[in-house]
């Protein structure tokens, strides 16, 4: 597992940002900056990814670089991944891309049914899968998502990417993947998961925060 904001860098500014629930009313600023963190997860996992050596004609002679050989599918979860899914994109510009559409529905006990609604993803038979989910709560519906998308194949490596998790939601990813070959990429891992799913301190709604709030489910 990997936690970005162990470490000092921009990431953090743009991390604070989205926290605070006064710039959170800018919903351009809050889009980008989402976009900007994207960018960063895809340049930290790039990292980990497998490069072959490639001979480049310069004006004056020849350099020799290590050249990425493996293009990942980005898939997100909608509606609130899209702006990571954004940034992550204009550093792997030439992957193929999917999307996972979850359903939410409350019911009288106060407990939320989940169904994956929507999937379209591309062939992800040993390929590099990265899964975007803006918060990880319980982790139900990243691992939802992420059972829905192993009808398109078997990746030969799971990235799974958040904004915040809860310690709860990441340690119920972390048992049930724990024989697979996932990685779990977090902004900031956060303490407290509330009786209804609710991740604190957290972000809030990100997909309202970016789009605009949505009718309630009645």
């Amino acid at each position: 597992m990997n936690i970005l904001n162990k470490q000092n860098s921009l990431f953090n500014q743009y991390l604070s940002e989205v926290r605070d629930s006064k710039i959170q009313t800018d919903s351009l600023r809050f889009r980008h900056n989402l976009e900007r963190m994207g960018s960063i997860f895809a340049y930290e996992i790039s990292k980990n990814l497998n490069y072959s050596a490639k001979e480049v004609n310069t004006p004056l002679g020849i350099a020799e670089e290590s050249i990425l050989n493996e293009n990942p599918v980005i898939v997100s979860i909608m509606r609130a991944g899209l702006p990571i899914h954004q940034g992550m994109t204009r550093f792997y510009d030439k992957a193929d891309n999917g999307f996972v559409s979850i359903y939410r529905n409350p019911e009288k006990d106060g407990n939320v049914k989940l169904k994956p609604e929507y999937v379209s993803c591309p062939d992800l038979e040993g390929k590099t899968l990265i899964l975007i989910d803006a918060i990880i709560a319980s982790g139900s519906s990243i691992m939802m998502a992420y059972q829905a998308l192993l009808q398109n194949g078997v990746p030969r490596h799971t990235h799974f990417v958040s904004l915040v998790g809860s310690k709860e939601g990441i340690e119920s990813i972390r048992k049930r993947y724990s024989a697979q070959n996932v990685t779990i990429w977090l902004g900031a891992l956060d303490a407290e998961l509330t009786v209804r799913s609710f991740v604190v301190p957290g972000i809030g709604d990100v997909g309202d925060l970016a789009f605009g709030s949505k009718p309630p489910i009645i």
